[in-house]
């Protein structure tokens, strides 16, 4: 089987794979409950331990999943974009998570709300025969994460977080501190500076005011770790490879 190419993000704006895949029946159930709205920087999607009000289906943009740290910092266990759904607690029959769900990049998503999400999730057998698969892709991603951010340098976790934001992204330049990426890749913000900083003076990427840019998209993939490509091909796999 031929691989897909990664050195190539897609020129049209990222639509959210799973509802672009379902047949006109479902879209035609879904469609009256869906809201487009914006996504903010750092807004709440849903909180920890509390009642999860919206199911969120991304268009462009990036959410994190991350678990509070009792010492005040945030953990990223996962990421998720236009090829997935924030909100799996009510898709998996619960109300709430111990963690909690926010805009890393902002974007635009398309959001029901809870209570219609399970009056309807029922009569789309497509809907929730893709949100399994995905449920599985989300699983493999955290499982590699750990994995990676245990036996990986940072350098090549820095180099494959910036990939797949720029993949949800749909753009080479997105709003990014090296405050926040430190907390995401969860080390001190010294030591990915330290790495941004060798992956910008191979001519990878640049960094001015808050805004990445990626420079050269070949040359990150060969400055990350295979997981990069572990993950991504799991989720073409099992939802979809990306239009």
């Amino acid at each position: 089987m031929q691989k897909p190419d990664r050195g190539v993000v897609p020129k049209r704006p990222p639509v959210n794979r799973i509802l672009e895949a379902l047949p006109p029946e479902e879209r035609g159930i879904l469609g009256p409950h869906l809201e487009t709205v914006p996504l903010l920087y750092r807004e709440d999607l849903y909180v920890a331990n509390s009642r999860v009000e919206h199911v969120w289906f991304i268009h462009r943009g990036v959410a994190s999943l991350v678990t509070e740290m009792p010492e005040g910092a945030d953990l990223e266990f996962a990421t998720v974009g236009s090829e997935g759904m924030i909100g799996l607690p009510v898709f998996l029959g619960a109300d709430q998570m111990a963690s909690k769900a926010f805009i890393q990049v902002p974007g635009e998503g398309a959001r029901i709300r809870a209570e219609d999400f399970r009056s309807v999730i029922g009569r789309c057998p497509e809907l929730t025969r893709r949100l399994l698969r995905y449920t599985l892709a989300l699983m493999n991603q955290m499982a590699q994460n750990a994995s990676c951010n245990r036996t990986h340098e940072v350098e090549e976790r820095c180099a494959r977080w910036l990939l797949m934001t720029q993949d949800r992204v749909g753009e080479p330049s997105f709003p990014l501190t090296q405050e926040f990426l430190a907390q995401m890749l969860g080390v001190r913000r010294p030591t990915v500076s330290v790495a941004a900083g060798m992956l910008a003076k191979a001519g990878l990427i640049s960094y001015q005011r808050g805004q990445m840019l990626i420079l050269d998209r070949e040359g990150l993939l060969g400055a990350t770790c295979e997981c990069y490509g572990i993950i991504t091909g799991e989720f073409d796999r099992l939802v979809g490879a990306k239009g």
